[in-house]
């Protein structure tokens, strides 16, 4: 309180105040004055001393009521730049598996030992006769990452001619190729025929029915990676559709030694074109030796990341390194952040998505939402109905 009283002794307002009052009681202290004047300065004494308290009142009890400002170094900033950092919770090898026709995959999620049968297979089996039961995954190896909600399937595939994945159908969700060496040439049913070169993407929505052939386009070995992202109960009957973007089309960004080619999505505030019926992110990062990443992710999205070249440090800056060929699934958060302390180059694919939530029954290249549905695909399939019209009368130059 002393020092209260000294802060307001030494009070520009306070002197000021003083100094009034005691020049008018000065001037009228040699005379006699009336009542209203004695009035008048009986008040302004009593004024006087709720001065003090009101100093008190305006400068002190705000500093004691409001939370002190919060500061942030420039090392915290940088070392936590997300609210809830994703974690990773998950590392897996994508192991090389057969499949298609003598082609081999590097397959992380769905770890089936085949998805594609010989056409032949499907086309003999009638569904109504055989007793198969094809409501349930053929050839189920193990389970390391069967699904992670919305997607199905990641594989990086390197094959070389005459190998190659023939005539084989689809129903109930998508495909997106993106091609890193050499170039596949795809034809369907429908008429629709075309040839994707290293840095191209195919969105495909297979929807209620489409049989299509993918086979390299030229010699050597053709790279790339495959994705299947599920479709909605309400989105699986849809009708094909394809999505198309060559190299030069794919929007691109860099920053701060990290150069993003974005399939999906949205980084470094540049956004791309294409529409995702699941809601999807699809980036393909390149980080030079020293370069650092913070990318955001929606939250509740499921999130993974598959390195293609390199290796590099993923979530903790402490964590140990990861290398090529390896699938991490991330866990919950706002965002992920990589650190690149190689000599070498760092390039991955970050792939985000929004859950369907919905129950998944897979049968090969088909999947619905119940084992009902799979036998109906099936039954489609066979008889050429319901989307498959032109299946039994169709097969590709391939």
């Amino acid at each position: 309180m002393m020092r209260l009283r000294q802060h307001l002794a030494s009070s520009p307002i306070y002197t000021s105040a003083i100094a009034r009052i005691r020049n008018k009681t000065h001037h009228h202290n040699h005379r006699q004055l009336p009542l209203t004047q004695k009035l008048r300065t009986s008040t302004q004494n009593k004024l006087l001393l709720l001065i003090p308290f009101l100093l008190v009142f305006f400068f002190l009890i705000p500093t004691l009521l409001l939370p002190p400002a919060r500061t942030m170094s420039s090392s915290s900033a940088a070392s936590a730049p997300f609210e809830k950092p994703r974690a990773v919770v998950k590392k897996l090898l994508a192991e090389s598996q057969p499949e298609g026709q003598g082609a081999t995959v590097r397959r992380s999620i769905g770890r089936y030992l085949s998805i594609l049968f010989p056409l032949s297979t499907w086309r003999s089996n009638d569904p109504s006769s055989s007793g198969v039961d094809f409501s349930s995954p053929p050839c189920l190896r193990r389970h390391e990452l069967r699904n992670l909600d919305p997607f199905l399937m990641l594989d990086e595939f390197s094959v070389s001619k005459p190998a190659g994945f023939p005539d084989h159908p689809h129903r109930g969700f998508e495909t997106v190729t993106y091609m890193l060496e050499g170039a596949f040439t795809h034809q369907d049913f429908a008429g629709h025929k075309g040839t994707i070169r290293a840095g191209d993407v195919q969105w495909m929505t297979a929807g209620r029915g489409i049989v299509h052939s993918e086979m390299p386009a030229g010699d050597g070995v053709q790279k790339g990676l495959q994705l299947w992202i599920n479709l909605s109960s309400k989105d699986k009957m849809i009708e094909p559709r394809y999505q198309e973007l060559q190299s030069k089309d794919i929007s691109r960004a860099e920053e701060g030694g990290v150069e993003a080619r974005i399939i999906a999505g949205e980084a470094f505030g540049v956004r791309s074109p294409v529409f995702t019926r699941t809601p999807t992110m699809y980036i393909d990062f390149t980080m030079r030796p020293g370069s650092q990443l913070h990318q955001p992710i929606p939250e509740g999205w499921n999130a993974f990341v598959y390195i293609i070249d390199g290796e590099g440090v993923f979530g903790r800056e402490k964590a140990a390194p990861v290398s090529a060929h390896h699938c991490i699934v991330l866990g919950p958060g706002d965002g992920l952040s990589v650190w690149n302390k190689s000599g070498a180059p760092l390039r991955f694919a970050l792939v985000a998505g929004q859950p369907l939530g919905e129950q998944v029954v897979q049968h090969g290249p088909f999947v619905m939402n119940s084992r009902a549905e799979i036998q109906q695909a099936m039954e489609d399939y066979y008889y050429g109905k319901n989307g498959f019209e032109r299946a039994s009368q169709w097969s590709s130059s391939a």
